[in-house]
């Protein structure tokens, strides 16, 4: 096995301490490695804030190994790189002062990780080294004192794995690695890894419907909602759950005050009409945000989230002209949010809630806790307040501390209405913008995670033809990779303007799939094959990433 070197950061009477050995006056490292487990307990005789724990060792790479990266959360990038890619972080525009690299960066790692160097690639809660058909993976069985970092160093023939323990106050025994390690094929060292977590099963298989969110965003009222509701009629068989997203709401935070112009009978007869259609109610829900104009923002700032460098509240996004985020630590603030998610699931009578932007929550560590800790807390208090009977989607949320929480999760970052994404996505503000392209990279690589923690849902498809700029081979191909890789299938498209041939080929990309990916893989920067199996027969998808053309055609 690995003969790991270990090097703990950590503060003490004001004095940083960087300590190489596993022993020292004030701290014991007992550190294990055996050929499945690395395990690693800190034991602190004082009380110390830890800054940093990584263990590290040399690893010889072959020349065509590739290493998995599992992004920060639901939106990153995430993928298979080989030592000649680069893990691209922020655009060098976003350097021009501290403001705008804070924005650009917001809803990902950038300000505690390491991106633009070639061959130098991490990975959250797992990963995986892959040589042809054997994989070799890690897994972390704990988040809860922080994230787990897996890391490879291509040029120095290096791994590492290390543990995002910043701000973290600790005092006796603390966890700092609890990894398995398991070498074989790829489903049977996923069988094996999520098998050990002995997660909370998901209360549903499938999921397929609408979701307001890609045609209208916030430009929906009660009249669309109903007329797209009624436009379903056709496919009716194969829809279960119709979502309003955001627009509904006066403003984000003051959930329960709906727009009265827009909803002028509020939302319970909206989900009394969804129900009268056999299907889920489903609400889109930003739990965590506090829209800057909102009435709970302006009213109760001492709920908020505070800078650890300014004391001002934090910005936890910049959609809505941008949103604070409610403090889970604060008493009132907990039962702000335990309340309006008691009116929304059991008086409005909704099914379903998307939970969006949840990483905010978890941006800096803070009370004594990592960001790991506070994020698997938050996710605990979610589920606290929704109850086992509802179900939750997650998006926006670091992976790891969502696992045997939520019932579905998004796994990708938004689609844009443009197939390749506005002309900010070529300058590469990020690794969270959206893109149906980085969408399908997500939902084939994420693949894994379907049904074995919890519903993967790879964001919507389309088949209409008006506010798009999709051609109908860029919408075949994202319907059957949404199709092939996950089990929430959502269209934003008021299906009452199909013809017969969209109605079908809806019906066929809203029915659970009886496709099972055999190995997907870059060919290229830009060419992925997925080999699969479907109906018995074997079938090669090819396409480019960057155009969406495919070997597909539109039976399939």
């Amino acid at each position: 096995m690995y003969n790991f070197v270990t090097q703990l950061k950590y503060k003490l009477n004001g004095n940083i301490i960087i300590e190489n050995s596993l022993e020292n006056q004030d701290t014991k490292l007992d550190f294990s490695v055996t050929d499945d487990k690395i395990i690693c307990k800190l034991n602190a005789n004082k009380k110390i804030e830890l800054i940093s724990f990584v263990a590290s060792c040399e690893r010889k790479f072959a020349t065509n190994e590739v290493f998995y990266a599992n992004g920060y959360q639901s939106w990153t990038t995430s993928r298979e790189y080989s030592k000649d890619d680069t893990m691209n972080g922020m655009t060098k525009i976003a350097d021009i002062s501290e403001f705008t690299k804070g924005l650009a960066g917001i809803s990902g790692d950038y300000h505690f990780e390491t991106y633009g160097k070639k061959g130098l690639f991490h990975s959250y809660t797992y990963s995986y080294i892959r040589y042809n058909k054997k994989v070799e993976l890690f897994g972390s069985l704990n988040e809860r004192t922080g994230y787990t970092i897996f890391e490879v160093n291509f040029p120095c023939d290096s791994f590492s794995v290390k543990k995002d323990v910043e701000g973290a106050v600790v005092e006796g025994e603390y966890e700092l690695l609890n990894v398995v390690r398991f070498i074989g094929e790829y489903e049977d060292v996923f069988d094996k890894y999520f098998s050990l977590l002995n997660l909370r099963k998901p209360k549903i298989n499938h999921l397929s419907g609408y979701t307001s969110w890609y045609n209208y965003f916030q430009k929906i009222d009660e009249n669309i909602i109903l007329r797209d509701l009624d436009g379903l009629d056709r496919a009716k068989d194969d829809v279960s759950i119709f979502q309003i997203d955001d627009g509904y709401e006066s403003y984000v935070g003051d959930w329960l005050v709906p727009n009265a112009k827009k909803f002028p009978h509020g939302m319970k007869p909206i989900a009394e009409r969804i129900h009268d259609k056999g299907y889920l109610a489903g609400i889109w829900i930003a739990p965590f945000s506090a829209q800057i104009k909102s009435v709970v923002a302006k009213s109760h700032p001492d709920w908020l989230i505070k800078n650890n460098k300014n004391g001002k509240p934090l910005l936890g996004c910049v959609g809505w002209g941008g949103a604070y985020t409610f403090d889970i630590y604060n008493d009132e603030a907990r039962e702000y949010i335990r309340n309006f998610f008691d009116v929304i699931l059991n008086d409005w009578g909704f099914d379903m809630v998307k939970l969006d932007f949840l990483y905010s929550e978890a941006m800096q560590p803070r009370n004594g806790k990592s960001r790991g800790q506070i994020m698997c807390e938050a996710m605990d208090f979610l589920r606290e307040c929704v109850g086992d009977e509802k179900l939750i989607l997650g998006c926006g949320v670091p992976l790891g501390p969502s696992f045997g929480v939520v019932d579905a999760c998004r796994i990708s970052c938004d689609v844009d209405l443009k197939y390749e994404g506005k002309f900010y996505n070529a300058m590469g503000i990020n690794q969270e913008i959206p893109s149906a392209q980085n969408a399908i990279n997500n939902s084939i690589f994420r693949r894994h995670l379907n049904q074995r923690v919890f519903c993967n849902d790879p964001d919507v498809f389309f088949l209409r033809e008006n506010n798009l700029t999709f051609t109908m081979e860029q919408k075949i191909l994202l319907g059957k990779i949404n199709n092939m890789c996950g089990d929430v299938l959502f269209v934003s498209d008021n299906a009452g303007d199909y013809g017969e041939k969209e109605i079908e080929l809806l019906k066929k990309f809203f029915k659970k799939t009886e496709c099972r990916i055999l190995s997907a893989e870059f060919l290229t920067n830009e060419d992925l094959v997925v080999e699969y199996e479907e109906n018995g027969k074997k079938n090669t998808l090819r396409f480019n990433i960057k155009t969406g053309k495919n070997n597909l055609k539109i039976s399939e």
